[in-house]
């Protein structure tokens, strides 16, 4: 649709494109497709904006709503959203796909863009036990958010807050972490200010990190949605995936989990998400199977029977 006018003229823009570009068209979509009239928004911070729409879908469960449908998903994969991706100076210019898109190594020159994302439903705790509990996946503990100060700051950067502020809403201790889902945008600024808040809040290689973006690219707002979707995967079966493309973490006290699966009992993931210009988001979610009360059984679980 994008490409058309380009190729034959102003002439033949449709109606459609008229609206189809607009970022709000899948949650309007969606709502006309089921028959949904309840709240609805639509969050816009970079690669942070999928994770802060899951955070905003738990908020309406807090209010009363008993089911939300939320996540993200994202595509720039046209002329105009690459000279878009193009001009920050943060794609990777690699050619060689192999060694195109590798957060946290020595080398890294920048990250690879994709397309996709994930949708989810989250429910009250009512609203589970009303259906039987049938096929839970797990429940959102914690959630905080941040912003960094601006380039040329005296100020730090907060990313470490955000992930202290999370664990402790969750009533989590770092130790009590079993995998981190990391942002990992592939470029050495970022990627170093990433593994020093991760390094300070769990200690150096004090708990397994993974980035499966590198299997998808970066999708942008669905990006966290899919790494939420993968980490409640991860608790459901035991198996951190792995990052690929890369050796080790570089310079950095990671324990990265690099070339193929880990098997390990996950019971709790979190999951970070940095949009460009200083939006973080940190998200913390628990098995089902977990003995202890926490707030979060107020507010939230994901299940599995989404309607689409």
């Amino acid at each position: 649709k994008f490409e058309t006018p380009l190729r034959k003229g102003q002439g033949f823009v449709s109606a459609y494109q008229s609206f189809a570009w607009f970022y709000a068209v899948n949650t309007g979509q969606i709502s006309i497709r089921h028959g949904m009239r309840g709240p609805s928004g639509v969050l816009v911070a970079d690669q942070a904006g999928g994770l802060d729409a899951i955070a905003q879908a738990r908020r309406q469960i807090r209010k009363g709503i008993s089911v939300m449908v939320t996540g993200g998903v994202d595509s720039a994969l046209c002329p105009w959203g690459w000279v878009a991706l193009l001009a920050p100076g943060h794609a990777s210019r690699e050619e060689n796909p192999g060694r195109a898109y590798r957060p946290f190594a020595r080398d890294a020159d920048g990250w690879v863009p994709g397309e996709g994302g994930a949708i989810l439903i989250l429910e009250s705790v009512e609203a589970f036990q009303r259906r039987g509990g049938a096929r839970g996946y797990g429940v959102v503990a914690g959630y905080a958010a941040s912003f960094d100060p601006p380039p040329g700051s005296d100020r730090p950067p907060t990313l470490r807050r955000a992930i202290e502020s999370a664990l402790r809403e969750a009533d989590v201790a770092p130790h009590e972490v079993d995998v981190v889902f990391a942002d990992a945008a592939g470029v050495p600024e970022a990627d170093r200010v990433e593994a020093e808040a991760i390094v300070d809040v769990f200690g150096p290689h004090g708990v397994p990190v993974t980035a499966p973006k590198t299997m998808t690219g970066r999708l942008f707002s669905g990006g966290a949605p899919l790494d939420v979707a993968t980490a409640l995967l991860a608790i459901r079966d035991g198996i951190i995936p792995p990052s690929i493309n890369v050796d080790d973490a570089g310079a950095y006290p990671l324990d990265l989990v690099v070339g193929k699966a880990r098997r390990r009992p996950v019971d709790v993931a979190v999951v970070i998400a940095r949009g460009y210009r200083g939006f973080n988001s940190v998200m913390v979610l628990r098995g089902l199977s977990s003995g202890r009360r926490a707030p979060e059984m107020r507010e939230g679980n994901w299940n599995g029977d989404s309607h689409h």
